[in-house]
């Protein structure tokens, strides 16, 4: 597994944060490639907490803070971590992939930072620097899993 590196990077809040969330999400999904799917549906902590499971999680992160908080929108996400016998890696990353690439076209469309959501009364900043640190946490977590399973380490 190549490591990939923080961003070096100097910009202004939004878009330093924007990058450090597109950074975690190419580690995470670098986590979960090569697993057959058996083998990332598996839990592999007592919790329940599976590979796949994340990642659905995560995708599901991506839609409820941007669309169902700041936007308003009606209907509010999937968070869960479970897991069917017809996920697989290839469409547990599809999925997120298409999640992320809503999000960033939302924050693309987004400049205040001080803007506040429809819900949560969290503003814009608040909002990614809580997925950021969402991200890095889950990330640390598939960190753990991987070794688990087969010793890659790395991000």
């Amino acid at each position: 597994m190549t490591d990939i590196r923080p961003p070096a990077i100097v910009a202004g809040e939004k878009d330093t944060l924007v990058a450090f969330l597109r950074y975690l999400r190419e580690a995470i999904i670098r986590k979960v490639e090569g697993l057959p799917d058996e083998v990332a549906r598996t839990p592999g902590v007592p919790s329940g907490t599976s590979p796949l499971g994340l990642i659905k999680h995560l995708a599901g992160v991506e839609r409820v803070w941007l669309e169902w908080a700041f936007l308003g929108r009606e209907t509010f996400p999937e968070l869960s971590m479970a897991v069917s016998e017809t996920d697989t890696v290839e469409s547990c990353v599809a999925a997120f992939r298409a999640a992320s690439a809503r999000a960033d076209e939302i924050l693309s469309t987004l400049d205040d930072l001080d803007a506040v959501s429809a819900r949560e009364d969290r503003t814009l900043r608040w909002i990614l620097v809580h997925t950021v640190e969402e991200f890095a946490r889950h990330a640390g977590h598939l960190d753990i899993l991987r070794e688990q399973i087969d010793g890659r380490i790395g991000r």
